[in-house]
């Protein structure tokens, strides 16, 4: 992967290059950057331009051997290292490290050019409803792996994406090497919740902040490679707030995006109107759709009921809703107000804990739908 194949993000890549032409490469450096921003895009291409043996132009070659290497993610000197766990049908007896799913990774992390969030990896793993971790068996690998010499290469690189989901105990195994690593030994991890790591590991690296992907950016990029109309691209651009991943689904599933706002209306309506056993029926409805469906629908409507506030506090200009959704909120604004607003709010972010830990949605959705009623009508 190469520097060109980023979407935006030049100030990093500019001061990435500039530090690799300057000498100072810190053994062990944090990307971190919110889903969809192209922080493990980043990490791959950091790794290939530092091993590139004709780099040029603030870019690897893409030619030389160790590029075509690692542009199938096959260096045998730079290693990967992601959340797993067993798939459904596997024996809960083996050992759940990256290694055993290197082929799935190599072909995901291509199709989608590195930009994926984690419930997707775990969809690609077949995974869906357990939680991938980095264990200390991963740990003993990676530090096994890194007592060799380097086979082709001038660099070790370890990529460990999503190292908040390393338990304690590989943490702490991990400790001494990346404080002391071998010569010419590199640690990059790719992080969305950094606050969530040990701070022993936080406090032996060099922090990368990846930024939201500018406006105009995902616009273009959206034009260029979904060959929608500019005013669809602009659109998503300002509602994506800088994720690539979240602009590419709404021109790609539109149609998931009308069902998501049609049954934030239908909620609306019947709580206002308080009719409960059509309720009832809504929160069937949602508890038909998949897991990641309710979660999406649930931030969705969070985010419609933070504009509907905003519209209410006089504020439009910092809401982030289509044509279609303004016209809804604007009159639905009055609903959500200084009294309720707070507890709609965690009544969803409740719902919302509920599924992620696997809460039965039939008993989920009927107790939130019935007490987002309750709270409608308090006006």
């Amino acid at each position: 992967m190469q520097f060109k194949e980023i979407i935006g993000q030049e100030e990093i890549i500019r001061q990435l290059v500039h530090g690799v032409e300057g000498g100072r490469i810190s053994h062990a450096q944090l990307f971190v950057g919110g889903e969809g921003v192209g922080a493990l895009p980043l990490a791959i291409a950091y790794a290939q331009y530092l091993n590139c043996t004709d780099r040029h132009d603030g870019d690897s070659c893409g030619v030389c051997p160790s590029c075509r290497q690692l542009a199938q993610l096959a260096h045998p000197d730079v290693h990967f290292v992601f959340p797993v766990n067993t798939p459904k049908g596997k024996s809960g007896g083996e050992k759940p490290i990256s290694d055993t799913y290197m082929a799935v990774w190599r072909k995901f992390v291509i199709q989608t050019g590195g930009y994926f969030n984690e419930p997707m990896w775990y969809s690609a793993l077949e995974i869906d409803n357990k939680q991938g971790n980095i264990s200390t068996f991963e740990a003993d690998e990676i530090i096994r792996k890194l007592s060799f010499k380097a086979f082709e290469s001038e660099y070790k690189v370890v990529i460990i994406w999503l190292p908040e989901r390393m338990n304690v105990q590989a943490a702490n195994k991990l400790l001494k090497i990346i404080e002391e690593p071998w010569n010419k030994t590199l640690f990059l991890m790719v992080s969305e919740n950094p606050e969530r790591l040990l701070p022993t590991i936080l406090s032996r690296v060099q922090s990368v902040q990846v930024p939201g992907i500018a406006e105009r950016t995902i616009a273009s990029e959206l034009i260029r490679r979904e060959k929608v109309a500019q005013t669809v691209a602009e659109q998503a651009a300002r509602l994506s707030c800088g994720n690539w991943i979240e602009a590419r689904r709404m021109v790609r599933h539109a149609d998931e995006q009308d069902l998501f706002f049609d049954l934030f209306v239908r909620l609306m309506r019947l709580s206002y109107e308080n009719r409960h056993l059509e309720l009832l029926e809504w929160a069937e409805t949602v508890a038909a759709l998949g897991r990641e469906e309710q979660k999406q629908w649930l931030e969705n409507s969070l985010r419609l009921i933070r504009d509907s506030y905003m519209l209410t506090a006089g504020v439009a200009q910092i809401t982030f809703l289509t044509d279609r959704e303004y016209e809804f909120c604007r009159k639905f604004a009055p609903y959500i107000h200084n009294g309720n607003v707070e507890r709609v709010v965690d009544e969803m972010e409740l719902a919302m804990r509920q599924i992620v830990q696997n809460g039965n949605p039939r008993i989920v959705f009927p107790h939130f739908a019935l007490s987002i009623s309750k709270l409608i009508n308090k006006i």
